[in-house]
């Protein structure tokens, strides 16, 4: 009996050592889901799946333990169930839930824990499938993996099909506020995502009614003839929406509609009770159309549905779909069966489903209960591969582990393959449905949608047989979308223009060829008239006479060579080869050529364009007299002789700049021949480089190819030829050997000596010129040596070598020359004179700018001192001081001075240090500073606590002065009543202040730190007003009291009776006590107790105040004592 009893459980529960606890999250009694997903109907699915599973023998140890919650596709409810699931009941997987909302919360749980979910059903949006985001989720329901979702990506794929680049999108959340919300955001992202396809307009209908389904056809007719749509299934939507189409006159062959569904049959509808209809055989509830049921079947003839048929059908299912065009496709035998085992075994463990599933609604299965078993059956895979992989593991819920053997391919409910990639994303098949020629619905072509990567493979012959007209419709109209873009018909709409257009081409056209000859006839004349130009008359040339003042170098014009380095034309007018003209009151050089030739139409055209040549660098060609004594070319005359001439001026100074400058100059014209018609020069000699006034290079002797073919040049000018061309005389001449021609000018230059330094050497021109023909390994060249007061660049050497090399191929081109010689310039302006003058121009802007900076600073500062100086002294004084003019002293008849002082300061100074002293003097007079300038008082200056004031000075103001200074007064007693001092702030500062009235004398005091005092008994008064008053009152003499209540008036006094005071003797004085519609010092004056009379002095305290702060406080205070008895400068 022992041995019975501890073997009971083993036989009890079998094979089954260990258990998996699987947690279903299922919608139960949400309208919306339950014919897709609803529990009743789908739940048992995992019963089904669980005996496959041991019949393949997977986890042949574990049993499976479920757990059901409800979420009902709510968003907070399915977090809570989730956290139930992981927390309380310990699962080791979540199977659900089905709807997109719930399904998110679900999944970021699950990544959190760790703990794999596999959801199915309804949730169909991309953000689901973002692996990066929830890693732990595997999605049975179409691809969702990332932004790469299968229903946008196939509508996509079909716009790419066809060349639809835009469309509109139609959708409603009304009866399903998942679905189509989920299809709104990936039409966005895919629009996003891929730009070329546009997502031109977008509209939501907020309740599905007739009149709002008209609505947004007009509005979406304005914008797109491809409308995608989506709307909730089961409530007659689609059909309302096709017969609106219909209404709207919308359903014609511009249009196609694209119904875009992820949980539908595509034309064909679901019944409760498994049966199936077309979608125009649905009632039409609230829509009332009018239209016939035949009217509705062709108008669904311009509607294609792109579906997920493919998830709920076997293969052989979809096979008979095609082949039976028009009937819905059956269910295969195996998902017939498994339909009926998931609504018998509703009643089994653990789900017990007896009443409340006996109803004759929940007899068909939930259209997406195949997915629940594909869910249940890829868990049990993943956890087998797993297991098999980490024979050790113990932790069943670690979803990374589930996670990492997902990707697999097995056989689905229906018979059809399922495939999930390596994130738990299905790979699955869209189809798209139209209708044929008969009206009857048929599977047009699927579409594989792997990632961003779609395999479309169509089931028609002919692309025609999708469209009713036979004809593809276009996304953007011709017309455009309100139709008024079509381009006019000319020849119907426009027949007399045509007709009147018509003629006017042909006299267009008779008029072109008038004008074509008429062209032909002046561009001859034309030419003729340019040819006019460069032939000059001989007879308008006048020549030089001896007299003339004009100068000139002959050496580069001479027939051989000179030791004359400046020959003027009055002392030789001709040369053997040149002879000087005036033309046209120019000074020209005339060339001589001992030829009669006569021009063909070519080189007419040569001298018409050299005639156009403009360039800085080139000199001028006129032209050619051709009906002379002989035949002569005609040049600019350029006034500084050739740079021959130059070089050999052994007086003129030439520095670096100087060289670079003419170097650079000859680059640049011979660049410009190099780039012309004329492609070389040919006869490059430092004879031929022409300087004029400005020291600019000219280059001259160019072109004349057919005068120069005739000519024998003589051995001194064939030191500049190229040896190649002295091999070949007779040969036409190149560009490589002008350059050769630049680098043997540049050494001229460099040297300041002629070519080959022939003036100096031995050999003669024919001995120079056989070497140089010669050639060899070391060929002759000019010296490099340059003066060691002129500093030249390296390159520049270098670069001279490179272009007398003895290969021409070897040489640079003009325009490399040109490009290092750019690199050589470090900023330097063009040419010598603009160097010259830049830099005048530099100096003296910079002088200006130099000078109003000073100036702005100057003027700041003065502003500034000013200002500090009107602070010291009264403006017209200081003015005066400015002008350098003396101050005279001033007597003024009538002013008001006011004396204050603190009361105890002593006692309160000592209980500070000398830094909080200048502190609570600073703070006490700023405020104070701020009263004055609210009256026409002068603060003629502080001494320690002793403040003094005057109004009625500088400037008059009549006997305003006392009700000023009154005024200020009260204003003093008022403000400190808010007054604390920050270090005490217990303590209370309070003043005795005393005011008088009479004349002054003003004026100017010392030339070192001069300062403005006032002088007089009035001034002495006032202090013994302030010295003998009582803390808190305004003494005050009976002058001042009869200006205040006889004169101004407006003010309360008291009089206080007679007093003694010093050096006055008897005298009655009055309180102040306020104004009698402004302040009043009354309730001051009771809260201050009575104070004997201070002594006779003012107080003046002064912190000395070093740079070293210990110094400071070591010195205190430093209290200088004024007796003012004989004295009143304040």
């Amino acid at each position: 009996m022992i041995l019975l009893f501890f073997l009971l459980p083993y036989f009890a529960g079998g094979q089954y050592t260990k258990s998996i606890k699987v947690g279903l999250l299922f919608s139960k009694d949400a309208p919306s889901t339950m014919r897709a997903v609803g529990y009743r109907t789908s739940a048992s699915a995992v019963l089904v799946a669980r005996d496959r599973i041991r019949e393949e023998h997977l986890l042949d140890e574990y049993d499976f333990n479920f757990t059901v919650k409800f979420d009902e596709c709510s968003e907070s409810l399915a977090a809570g169930k989730t956290v139930e699931l992981i927390n309380v009941d310990d699962v080791d997987v979540i199977i659900g839930p089905t709807c997109n909302r719930a399904g998110v919360s679900t999944a970021s749980l699950s990544a959190y824990y760790n703990v794999p979910v596999f959801e199915w059903g309804l949730t169909t949006t991309a953000d689901i499938g973002n692996f990066s985001r929830y890693p732990t989720t595997v999605t049975l329901s179409l691809d969702t993996h990332s932004e790469l979702f299968s229903m946008a990506i196939g509508v996509r794929e079909v716009l790419q099909r066809f060349d639809w680049e835009e469309f509109v999108f139609i959708y409603s959340n009304d009866g399903d506020e998942e679905k189509c919300a989920a299809m709104k955001d990936d039409m966005e992202k895919m629009s996003i995502e891929f730009p070329d396809t546009t997502l031109a307009y977008m509209y939501q209908i907020q309740t599905v009614t007739m009149d709002s389904l008209k609505r947004a056809l007009k509005e979406v007719s304005k914008r797109g003839r491809i409308v995608v749509t989506c709307f909730a299934g089961g409530k007659g939507f689609k059909k309302a929406f096709v017969s609106a189409t219909v209404l709207a006159e919308m359903s014609n062959d511009e249009y196609v509609y694209i119904f875009a569904e992820p949980q539908s049959r595509g034309f064909y509808v679901d019944e409760a009770n498994g049966g199936v209809h077309y979608s125009w055989d649905d009632s039409d509830g609230n829509f009332v159309t009018g239209l016939t049921t035949d009217q509705i079947r062709a108008a669904y003839g311009r509607v294609l549905y792109i579906c997920d048929v493919g998830l709920k059908l076997g293969v052989a299912s979809l096979i008979e779909c095609l082949q039976n065009m028009g009937e819905p496709p059956t269910k295969t035998p195996e998902f017939l069966n498994f339909t009926t085992q998931v609504i018998e075994r509703m009643s089994e463990q653990p789900f017990n489903c007896v009443q409340d599933c006996a109803n004759a609604t929940y007899k068909v299965s939930a259209t997406y209960a195949g997915q629940l078993f594909d869910a249940f059956y890829s868990y049990a895979v993943a956890l087998n591969k797993s297991l098999a992989m980490n024979p050790s593991a113990t932790d069943l819920k670690n979803g990374s582990l589930i996670m990492s053997s997902i990707g697999m391919t097995f056989r689905g409910v229906g018979g059809s393959s399922v495939t999930l990639d390596e994130t738990g994303s299905r790979i699955v098949q869209v189809y798209m449905f139209a209708m044929n020629s008969s009206l009857l619905p048929y599977i047009a072509a699927s579409l594989l949608v792997n990632g961003n990567q779609v395999e479309y493979t169509p089931f028609y012959s002919s692309e025609s047989v999708l469209w009713k007209g036979g004809v593809r419709p276009k996304s953007r109209p011709i017309c455009g979308f309100s139709g008024n873009e079509c381009p006019p018909d000319f020849v119907k709409d426009y027949l007399i223009y045509t007709i009147i257009a018509a003629l006017i081409v042909i006299a267009a056209l008779l008029a072109g060829c008038a004008g074509l000859l008429y062209t032909i006839h002046m561009k001859k004349k034309e030419m003729e008239r340019q040819d006019l130009l460069w032939q000059v008359p001989f007879i308008e040339l006048q020549q030089i006479q001896s007299k003339s003042k004009a100068e000139a170098s002959m050496h580069s014009f001479a027939s051989g060579p000179s030791t004359s380095t400046k020959i003027t034309i009055e002392s030789r007018s001709e040369t053997t080869n040149f002879i000087f003209y005036y033309y046209k009151q120019d000074i020209t050089a005339a060339r001589k050529h001992d030829l009669i030739l006569m021009f063909d139409t070519n080189e007419k055209a040569e001298f018409r364009q050299m005639r156009n040549f403009d360039n800085d660098n080139l000199n001028k060609f006129i032209g050619l007299c051709l009906d002379g004594p002989q035949l002569l070319s005609l040049w600019r005359f350029c006034s500084r002789g050739s740079l021959s001439d130059v070089i050999s001026k052994s007086s003129m100074q030439m520095d670096s700049f100087f060289m670079f400058s003419l170097i650079r100059d000859i680059s640049n014209g011979l660049s410009f021949i190099h780039n012309s018609f004329l492609k070389y020069h040919g006869h490059l000699t430092s004879r031929c480089c022409l300087i004029d006034d400005r020291w600019q290079i000219k280059i001259s002797g160019y072109g004349l190819k057919a005068v120069r073919t005739f000519e024998n040049p003589k051995k001194e000018d064939l030191l500049w030829t190229a040896p190649e061309h002295l091999r070949n005389e007779s040969g036409e001449k190149t560009s490589e050997g002008d350059i050769y021609s630049f680098g043997i000018i540049c050494s001229e230059i460099l040297t300041r000596s002629s070519a080959f330094d022939l003036e100096n050497r031995k050999e003669k021109p024919d001995v120079i010129i056989y070497q140089v023909k010669k050639g060899g390994h070391n060929p002759m060249r000019p010296s490099l040596e340059t003066s060691e007061t002129v500093e030249i660049n390296p390159a520049l050497l270098h670069l001279i070598r490179d272009c007398w090399t003895e290969r021409p191929s070897e040489r640079p081109s003009i325009e490399q020359v040109r490009s290092h010689l750019n690199g050589m310039r470090d900023g330097r302006k063009s040419n010598l004179m603009d160097h010259v003058f830049n830099m005048l121009e530099t100096y003296a802007s910079t002088l200006e700018e130099e000078v109003s900076d000073r100036t702005k600073e100057l003027v700041e500062e003065k502003k500034k001192s000013d200002v500090l100086l009107y602070r010291m002294l009264p403006k017209m004084v200081a003015d005066k001081l400015k002008l350098g003019q003396t101050v005279e002293p001033e007597t003024f008849e009538q002013v008001t001075i006011f004396f204050s002082d603190v009361v105890q300061f002593t006692t309160l100074a000592g209980k500070c240090t000398p830094l909080q002293v200048v502190t609570l003097l600073n703070d006490l007079y700023t405020i104070f500073d701020g009263i004055i300038e609210q009256n026409d008082v002068y603060k003629v200056e502080t001494i320690g606590d002793g403040y003094l004031c005057v109004s009625g000075l500088p400037h008059r103001n009549g006997n305003e002065h006392i009700r000023h200074i009154a005024r200020m007064a009260l204003g003093f007693l008022s403000s400190l009543q808010y007054f604390r001092v920050q270090h005490l702030p217990a303590e209370r500062i309070n003043l005795r202040i005393g005011i008088n009235c009479g004349s002054v004398v003003a004026g100017v005091v010392g030339l070192t730190m001069p300062r403005y005092c006032l002088f007089g008994d009035a001034v002495n008064t006032a202090s013994r007003m302030e010295s003998n008053g009582k803390p808190g009152q305004i003494h005050v003499t009976a002058e001042a009291n009869k200006m205040l209540t006889q004169v101004v008036g407006g003010f309360k006094t008291e009089s206080r009776g007679e007093v003694i005071i010093k050096g006055k003797g008897v005298m009655e004085t009055f309180w102040l006590l306020g104004e009698e519609s402004g302040l009043s010092v009354s309730a001051q004056r009771k809260k201050t107790p009575e104070e004997p009379p201070r002594r006779q002095s003012v107080r003046s305290i002064s912190p000395i105040i070093e740079k070293n702060a210990e110094e400071e406080v070591a010195k205190g205070l430093y209290t200088e004592y004024k007796d003012i008895n004989n004295g009143n400068e304040m």
